[in-house]
């Protein structure tokens, strides 16, 4: 299906270039009409100067240029898309990292696995780093101190086997230097169920995220 998508653009741009080629030869045809009798009827006393004429000339050619260049950008975008939706497909069973506070508890998700599994993101260094892992009430159930880390992406393990089997959980990470609060952002991990393309947008359906745009991908597993 992606191929004959790529396929069809490929010849709606054809078409459209075809088109579009018409339209810049009618536009010339016309404008050359009305230079021709301009200068039928200018005033042999005070004839149009060579460097007017120049200049005309020079605009209808930059107008034809522009309009061509704009048609051909978006074609290759059009195509881009597609590609990236071939591209995409390949991605599909695959696990993926995006901005979220879920933990992760793997393939032992329903009780039996014993490590949740979660990142983040600063974007300087920090001297402290706490992560409070929470149930869906939003009741802190433990503190994982990671002390100090670096600007950059991070991930974390968290030992769930003295709290049960519950693994509906998140998490919420606080970096500070000295009395100062960081920004940080909490990454999840996430399983890629489909992809589709929406006008010029790549999207993936993921399994708890439901549909997040292919530029808010963080990391590719």
């Amino acid at each position: 299906m992606a191929v004959g998508n790529i396929n069809t653009a490929a010849t709606s741009t054809a078409a459209t270039s075809a088109v579009t080629g018409a339209s810049d030869a009618t536009s010339a045809d016309r404008f050359l009409k009305l230079l021709v009798a301009q200068m039928q009827n200018q005033d042999p006393l005070n004839p149009m100067d060579n460097a007017q004429v120049t200049s005309q000339m020079a605009q209808i050619n930059t107008v034809s240029g522009i309009d061509k260049l704009n048609t051909t950008v978006q074609g290759l975008q059009s195509q881009f898309v597609q590609m990236q939706a071939l591209q995409g497909a390949t991605l599909v069973g695959h696990d993926v990292v995006v901005a979220g506070n879920k933990l992760d508890f793997g393939d032992g998700a329903g009780g039996t696995a014993a490590t949740g599994m979660g990142g983040f993101e600063l974007t300087s260094p920090a001297d402290v780093v706490k992560v409070e892992i929470t149930n869906a009430a939003g009741r802190v159930l433990d503190t994982v101190q990671l002390g100090a880390a670096t600007a950059g992406r991070h991930s974390f393990e968290w030992d769930s086997s003295k709290f049960g089997t519950d693994t509906n959980l998140s998490f919420k990470v606080t970096a500070t230097s000295g009395a100062t609060v960081l920004s940080s952002t909490a990454l999840m991990r996430d399983k890629v169920l489909a992809v589709s393309t929406a006008g010029d947008k790549l999207t993936l359906d993921l399994a708890r995220n439901g549909a997040t745009a292919y530029a808010d991908i963080k990391e590719f597993n």
